[in-house]
């Protein structure tokens, strides 16, 4: 009787014990907060925010970098293969550390960081919080130690908080207030508002951004634009009729690929008087997308998946500052302003002509730096499906490389009638160079 008294309240003890420890936590939740769906329901709210709050695609860009490395660095100090980003971006000083020999969940420091950073540098707060209150509540349904938790939260918020106060210092804040575009009417050279909405000129002064990885703007150069001439024999004239040719004797599947990397957060419709906007996903949301649809296919755990995130933003980051410096160097008039001039009045691209300078497009330069960065990332050939515009109506598109689609992107450019085909060339060429010299120049692992 003793006997069996002793092993009821011996099991009665470890029931007790075995449930005190669940709900003051375990070590189960090690396993489930290394979930790498988190980070990518985080990048991809990021994403549909932008959208709704249309920014453009360069401050896109922004937002995408300061969030992802945000992320990158509340993370690694779990991974201590992983180096930080300090001092190899430009600006970025030394991040807080962990407290020595504390427990910390590190996915859920590197979500807060992520959250945190995104809400600071977008307009609708509100949704961002709902989706941290949604991973939040994940998090705490692991059965995570109290004390883990909030010291995970606090640590992720002073790297957010870190991030945050070096973003302060790109100056973004004085282009809000810089003066708009000059449009000179005189120079026929130069780019010119275009129809339907004839629209300023988008972030005329993006080349004063500091940059993320390259030392400066014009570190590395696009080739330079075809010199403007109104000569029927000229170069630059032989380029804008191939593209007024081209619109003309379109196929369907020239016009479905325009309409798929069309990727124009500004679009308007015009029919009558009636004019309509649609909200679309950036240039930079698209490859950010694609590089969610990689990391799934190759089940890349969350630090590999956080690694990734950060590489392409970075990559379009630079990308569209050495971009955007060509387009406002350059000036140049678009294929739109000289067909309707010199051509066909009436003429107007399959697409709509985008509110900023012609040379180089900036579609063919950031899709393929950030197709660079996911070739050395995950290697060539690598076969994925793009589902990113089925929420526009479109049919997913099946690619053997991201530099399939990075090629195809540029070449939309000149079916839809809004760019030189030597622009989406330059472009092309321009993005590797630049995805290039950021995979060679950051150390991301300690040797």
């Amino acid at each position: 009787m003793k006997k069996v008294l002793l092993i009821l309240i011996t099991g009665f003890s470890l029931v007790t014990f075995w449930m005190s420890a669940c709900r003051s936590g375990s070590d189960a939740y090690k396993t489930q907060a290394e979930n790498p769906e988190l980070m990518h329901r985080g990048m991809r709210r990021i994403t549909d925010i932008m959208r709704h709050d249309i920014f453009s695609p360069p401050v896109a860009s922004r937002i995408y970098a300061y969030s992802s490395v945000a992320a990158y660095e509340a993370l690694i100090p779990g991974y201590p293969e992983y180096k930080s980003m300090a001092g190899q971006l430009n600006g970025l000083t030394e991040c807080p550390k962990p407290e020595t020999g504390q427990e910390y969940c590190y996915p859920l420091a590197s979500v807060t960081a992520l959250m945190k950073v995104g809400k600071h540098l977008i307009f609708s707060e509100s949704s961002m919080e709902d989706l941290q209150e949604t991973i939040f509540k994940e998090f705490d349904d692991m059965n995570m130690p109290a004390g883990v938790h909030d010291r995970s939260v606090k640590f992720g918020e002073a790297i957010a908080d870190h991030i945050i106060k070096w973003s302060k210092s790109d100056h973004y804040s004085e282009t809000r207030s810089a003066p708009k575009y000059t449009i000179d009417l005189k120079d026929r050279a130069r780019w010119v508002p275009t129809p339907p909405q004839y629209s300023d000129a988008v972030e005329p002064h993006w080349k004063t951004i500091r940059t993320w990885v390259l030392d400066s703007a014009r570190q590395i150069k696009p080739i330079p634009h075809l010199p403007y001439s109104e000569d029927p024999k000229s170069e630059f004239l032989k380029a804008v009729k191939e593209v007024y040719e081209v619109s003309k004797t379109l196929t369907d599947v020239e016009k479905e690929t325009a309409l798929y990397w069309d990727c124009n957060p500004f679009e308007v419709s015009v029919t009558g008087h009636l004019m309509v906007a649609t909200k679309k996903i950036s240039p930079g949301g698209h490859w950010i997308n694609i590089t969610g649809h990689a990391c799934r296919i190759k089940n890349a755990p969350v630090v590999k998946a956080t690694e990734t995130y950060m590489l392409v933003s970075l990559a379009l980051a630079d990308a569209f500052i050495s971009c955007w410096t060509e387009k406002f160097t350059s000036q140049l008039v678009r294929p739109e302003t000289v067909i309707n001039r010199l051509i066909d009045p009436e003429w107007h691209p399959f697409i709509e002509t985008p509110p900023f300078p012609e040379h180089t497009s900036g579609h063919a330069t950031i899709s393929a730096a950030a197709a660079t960065i996911l070739t050395k990332q995950f290697g060539e050939p690598f076969e994925f499906r793009d589902s990113t515009e089925m929420e526009f109506g479109l049919p997913p598109r099946s690619f053997k490389s991201f530099y399939e689609a990075s090629d195809q992107s540029a070449m939309s450019r000149l079916w839809g009638g809004i760019h030189y085909r030597h622009a989406n060339e330059g472009g092309r060429l321009n993005g590797r160079e630049i995805g290039n010299y950021i995979w060679n120049t950051l150390e991301l692992k300690t040797k």
